[in-house]
């Protein structure tokens, strides 16, 4: 399933355990762990992916693999977290990146608003 996310000023990706994908329009510089706004994932899209036990995120060129967290439900943010800690908010666990180890020509490119670049999250066996 792909979606979008867009830019903003504000994206740091400075965060060493966790990267979200917010529908929010817009972020504080708290939000370190946030790497795109505006997304338009759709919840029922995403829990269909539940149904596999891993899952690849890619972002442009950056994979991230993780493993799916069976009580992911939320509609307004996606969490992917290095740890194993699970919420409502949590689709990712026990990462392979977070936010500060994505490529810094990419979080360039998400400080634009202009900027919208496409998720693609796909099922692994």
């Amino acid at each position: 399933m792909k979606f979008f996310i867009f830019g903003h000023p504000n994206i740091s990706s400075s965060h060493k355990t966790t990267l979200e994908f917010a529908k929010d329009k817009e972020l504080t510089k708290r939000g370190t762990c946030i790497v795109g706004v505006k997304a338009d994932f759709s919840l029922q899209e995403i829990q269909k992916l539940l149904k596999s036990r891993k899952i690849k995120i890619i972002i442009e060129k950056e994979e991230i693999i993780a493993d799916t967290n069976p009580e992911f439900n939320d509609k307004k943010e996606i969490v992917i977290r290095k740890t194993d800690f699970k919420s409502e908010r949590t689709l990712g666990i026990n990462a392979n990146k977070a936010a500060v180890n994505l490529s810094r020509k990419l979080i360039e490119k998400l400080k634009n608003p202009k900027e919208k670049v496409t998720v693609e999250i796909k099922p692994m066996r």
